[in-house]
């Protein structure tokens, strides 16, 4: 039996962007083009964050100047995003939530952009994930921008005997250059500015970085 809330403590609102404000500060920077592009590809999926006390935003500072830029440049409201009679773009913002003083509101703002990232990646599972993408969806796994020295890391954490393909223990991920193992160890000038390669230990995946 589903009970009906007459006052939920966390509602999500529709607010005009030009009155979502930013907090007094915000020491976290952001990647924009990065996150303009998967705002882009799947809408606005995670929604900023209203302080009941202070009115301004919490968490979502990111998206908050993605959309600024977006509507900026004349590119279509990304699917989430509800046009006014105005043509303005109105962004569905949680509420409910109100600190007790600013500090509080600046720790919370820590955590909450922190803490979903200290519990790090599962290296096998990010890996399998990873080759999916990259065999079966190129331009979901090109929006990751993965750079190709963190995937060397990655792969270097993966027992390759865990992974589907096997592989030998002894095998180290490789970062190399294409048909660099033609060439042996040396590399020639025309190698440079060219795109580095990550080779997966198991199944011998070449997963390229677009950046």
């Amino acid at each position: 039996m589903t009970e009906t809330i007459a006052r939920p403590p966390r509602f999500i609102a529709y607010l005009p962007l030009t009155d979502l404000t930013p907090a007094d500060r915000n020491p976290k920077r952001h990647e924009l083009e990065l996150m303009i592009a998967s705002i882009d590809m799947h809408g606005l999926v995670e929604i900023p964050v209203v302080d009941e006390r202070t009115e301004k935003t919490l968490h979502g500072h990111g998206r908050r100047e993605s959309l600024i830029e977006m509507q900026a440049r004349g590119m279509r409201a990304p699917s989430g995003i509800v046009i006014d009679e105005d043509g303005g773009w109105l962004v569905p913002v949680l509420r409910g939530w109100s600190s007790r003083s600013d500090a509080e509101a600046e720790a919370l703002a820590i955590k909450l952009n922190r803490l979903p990232g200290e519990g790090g990646w599962d290296p096998r599972e990010f890996a399998a994930v990873l080759e999916d993408l990259a065999t079966n969806e190129v331009e979901l796994f090109d929006s990751l921008a993965i750079p190709a020295d963190e995937m060397d890391t990655l792969f270097a954490q993966v027992d390759p005997e865990t992974l589907p393909g096997g592989g030998r223990e002894d095998e180290t991920p490789l970062l190399h250059l294409p048909d660099d193992g033609e060439r042996g160890d040396s590399l020639s000038p025309d190698d440079e500015g060219r795109t580095a390669h990550t080779t997966c230990p198991a199944c011998g995946h070449l997963f390229t970085s677009s950046r």
